[in-house]
């Protein structure tokens, strides 16, 4: 059955008793829905452990308090910190003052009108003034137009929704364990293969390893750089994409400076292949095969470099202390052996185009279409 069949059959479901078929309204916010304001609770007053989640700038609840200001079953957007996000409660809460939620009148449901603003999100986003603090005005969404079918088709749209919603969330949920699992497996595995003691396999420096290019290297200011299409690397991967390049080939970045040096939130280590340019800002790094060059990357991205780093406010590590990094070394075959088995597990955890990561994604844009699809009206100048 295709989509628009089933939709043709919901709008005959409730056609009028004279046979005329149903059709659908549309007006603006401001004159179907009462746009509420929240009203602010002072820190001092929010419970840890309360009866009322307590919401004022985002999706997570502020704290708890003891009354509700907002009944349960409805729709609201936040106005400030996390402006344009919107929001369903089906039991009651308190609405701080960056919070407006919408009272419906008897022909409009709130979980109705909530779905609807879901696929209007990146409209709304871009309605958000950018400042300090981002900022939506009640002013700026409230003029916003809103389809309203009959209600037996709001109902029946809402329970589709709510039961696609919650499968989604049980998908992603068992997608989810298993991709934690998956990474706890991984883990295992890459420091056992990793793992070697004094005298099991010969070790060497970093430097005797690899081949140092780092003399190639140009720093270009965002200013003097002719945009393209090759990429521009610094400490934590791309930072722009320019004209020209200095490298082609496959080399192995590892972080000169910065935070992530320490915080490692993000790999310090990373393979790029083909034409590249290359800043200051990361090491250089040329390996006589593919194997080599990936063992060496899973190696640092999973050792300790403290010994190695200096300085406090801006960690750096620099090309002496780098190419002293005493590295295992085992049989070029053992190498072979131990990336074809990481290779695996990092395709399977870490890649966005393959593996779980990818089948979430997956399930949350098959969820996405076919709510956009369900709640696609025609306006009735589009009929003309």
């Amino acid at each position: 059955m295709s989509s628009m069949s089933f939709m043709e059959k919901l709008f005959a479901s409730a056609s009028l008793g004279s046979g005329d078929r149903a059709v659908v309204e549309w007006k603006t916010l401001g004159e179907v829905t009462e746009i509420q304001r929240g009203r602010r609770l002072v820190k001092s007053q929010l419970e840890e452990y309360g009866r009322y989640a307590v919401f004022q700038n985002s999706m997570i609840p502020l704290g708890y308090y003891h009354e509700s200001n907002v009944c349960a079953n409805t729709c609201f957007i936040i106005s400030a910190g996390s402006a344009g996000e919107i929001g369903y409660s089906n039991v009651d809460f308190w609405a701080a003052d960056d919070v407006y939620y919408f009272v419906t009148p008897e022909n409009l449901q709130s979980k109705f009108l909530y779905y609807y603003l879901l696929t209007q999100q990146i409209k709304i986003m871009g309605l958000v003034r950018r400042s300090s603090v981002p900022r939506l005005s009640k002013t700026s969404f409230e003029k916003m137009t809103i389809p309203i079918p009959p209600l037996p088709i709001q109902a029946e749209i809402v329970r589709i929704l709510d039961a696609f919603t919650a499968l989604t969330a049980e998908l992603t949920a068992e997608l989810t364990a298993e991709l934690t699992a998956r990474k706890k497996q991984y883990n295992y595995y890459r420091d056992k293969l990793l793992s070697f003691d004094e005298g099991d396999v010969e070790w060497k420096t970093l430097g005797e390893l690899a081949e140092n290019l780092d003399y190639m290297r140009k720093p270009i200011t965002s200013s003097l750089r002719d945009s393209g299409e090759i990429p521009y690397y610094g400490a934590s991967g791309i930072v722009d994409y320019v004209k020209d390049y200095i490298f082609d080939g496959d080399f192995l970045l590892v972080s000169e400076d910065g935070a992530n040096l320490v915080a490692r939130s993000t790999p310090i280590a990373f393979s790029v292949s083909g034409k590249s340019w290359v800043n200051n800002h990361a090491h250089v790094l040329k390996f006589n095969t593919y194997a080599e060059r990936r063992y060496v990357e899973f190696y640092l991205n999973n050792i300790d470099l403290t010994p190695y780093i200096s300085g406090a406010a801006q960690p750096k590590l620099n090309q002496k202390n780098l190419n002293s990094i005493r590295v295992p070394n085992p049989s070029p075959s053992e190498k072979n052996r131990i990336v074809a088995i990481l290779d695996k597990f990092d395709a399977l955890t870490n890649s966005i185009t393959q593996g779980l990561p990818r089948e979430i994604e997956l399930r949350q844009q098959q969820y996405e279409y076919y709510r956009d699809l369900l709640l696609s009206f025609a306006k009735p100048e589009e009929h003309l």
